[in-house]
């Protein structure tokens, strides 16, 4: 599909216009706080056809020259936007437009060919080497929600998404690193699904660095599950079930499946309006469609609208922009994520092991500061930890890993350590304490009190039933539905 910037064949003409210009002037200062609209609109296209010559420069291979215009033609647009907020009349979003489309050149788009969009797709499939940041694919639609929502630098006069940029920047700064590096090995699994439906890679990275940090085995207190943290009514609507005792929410692939046609669907039903479809992603389409109601033009940011949700949705909204933002553009906030390779690979296990033994055999092998256990289970989601797989039984793994398996975790010292662990046996309490179960949450040792977040998933996991299907015929349930918070659960065929 070559959908291009509706701004490039713009820019081409003005490029050809200015092929002659072997410099760029240096913008004009902004204007005194009382100076006319007119002046302003004046500047801003003389910055804007200042940045075009740069980009001529740019394209002449003149990268510090150009480089150095480039900046004086942005500061001057950003100066000239703030002249604008703080004079009545001016059309602020004529400069964001401005500004916005300046961010988005200065990315590379300026110097794309009519193969660009096939050679991304062919470099970004599956099993390719994805590389740190990659640039989204430049479709319209795609441009469509990025600019609509002012996912650019003008952020920083939104109040609620600059708190959120502060946050992820301060507190949550490991947080968003560690999911970074997690979405990076999951890339290949989840991004082909977001890409085939038009959608931006960064808000992929937004919702699951705010819904689970990059844990595929994360689970809510409602309980919502998985990387992008379904509800099991909506999961169930979208495809995601329980099937042979496994919760489909925790496998990556068909969440980012599940997910991208939940948002399109509800990119349909609120007019493209990014923000709002994240509001109903976190705070029920339901709550969203009657705030919106008829409307083509309702706005996340409108208080009539802002405080009608939830605290929690206030918040959910800026956060997975900025999150979205910063995957898109790190270095402007003195941020730097790690290099990472997410090429898949696998291995056939040479002996018989568990993920905890081969996460202990390797280590940091490759330089891993956060070990390999939580990567393992998120690329072999349907695999408990502790459970034994035979010999042969394949585990992707980051291919790069391919070498370190065969040199740690086939035989030697590590090898010999991770399965003196993994036979580690905890003390058995006498008969007598059996019969009593300490659990303040249980009638006795084969009952269970459903608490607020549990899920017959980790319920069964929990008490070591043989599986969560049978667990809900046991108590006439239907596996599909969400549990009630104080049922009594009778636990048949459960080891605890």
């Amino acid at each position: 599909m070559k959908l291009r910037f509706a701004g490039w064949v713009a820019c081409a003409c003005t490029w050809a216009m200015l092929a002659g210009c072997a410099t760029a002037p240096s913008p004009k200062p902004a204007v005194a706080g009382g100076a006319n609209v007119d002046a302003l609109y004046t500047q801003l296209d003389e910055a804007s056809q200042q940045y075009d010559q740069a980009l001529q420069l740019a394209l002449r291979g003149d990268s510090a020259q150009s480089q150095q215009a480039l900046a004086k033609a942005m500061d001057a647009m950003r100066n000239l936007s703030d002249q604008c907020v703080n004079t009545p009349g001016c059309d602020a979003q004529r400069f964001l437009s401005a500004y916005d489309r300046a961010l988005r050149l200065k990315d590379g788009s300026f110097l794309g060919t009519e193969d660009d969009d096939d050679a991304w797709a062919d470099q970004n499939a599956p099993g390719a080497d994805s590389g740190v940041l990659t640039t989204l694919p430049q479709a319209q639609r795609t441009v469509q929600l990025l600019h609509d929502h002012k996912l650019s630098d003008l952020v920083a006069n939104n109040g609620p998404v600059k708190a959120a940029l502060q946050v992820w920047l301060t507190r949550l700064r490991p947080n968003l690193i560690r999911a970074f590096v997690d979405y990076q090995y999951l890339r290949s699994e989840m991004w082909p699904a977001f890409h085939k439906a038009g959608l931006p890679e960064a808000v992929l990275f937004g919702i699951m660095a705010k819904e689970s940090g990059g844990r595929v085995h994360a689970v809510s207190r409602s309980g919502a599950a998985g990387p992008l943290q379904f509800m099991p009514a909506t999961g169930s609507r979208f495809g995601l079930n329980t099937v042979d005792g496994f919760d489909q929410r925790f496998d990556p692939t068909m969440a980012a499946t599940a997910s991208a046609a939940y948002l399109n669907e509800e990119l349909g039903q609120l007019n493209d309006n990014l923000a709002m479809v994240l509001a109903a992603y976190n705070g029920g389409e339901g709550r969203v469609g009657r705030l919106v109601g008829n409307s083509t033009t309702a706005s996340f940011w409108n208080p009539k609208v802002y405080f009608a949700l939830s605290p929690e949705t206030r918040a959910y909204v800026p956060m997975v922009l900025a999150a979205a933002w910063l995957f898109l553009h790190p270095d402007r906030y003195n941020l730097h994520f790690p290099k990472v390779d997410g090429s898949p690979g696998y291995v056939n296990l040479a002996n018989a092991a568990t993920l905890n033994e081969l996460s202990v055999c390797l280590g940091d092998n490759d330089g891993s500061r956060y070990g390999w256990f939580r990567t393992l289970r998120n690329l072999n989601p349907r695999l408990l930890p502790d459970s034994v797989q035979s010999k042969g039984t394949r585990i992707n793994l980051p291919k790069f890993l391919e070498a370190a398996y065969q040199r740690s975790c086939v035989h030697g010292r590590w090898v010999a350590l991770a399965n003196q662990l993994q036979s580690a046996q905890l003390p058995t309490p006498p008969a007598h304490l059996v019969a009593a179960d300490p659990s303040p949450h249980s009638g006795h040792s084969r009952h269970y009190t459903v608490r607020k977040g549990d899920t017959l998933y980790a319920i069964a996991k929990r008490f070591h039933c043989n599986s969560p299907r049978d667990l809900a015929r046991a108590n006439h349930l239907n596996p599909r539905s969400s549990l009630k918070i104080g049922k009594r659960l009778r636990l048949v065929e459960c080891k605890r």
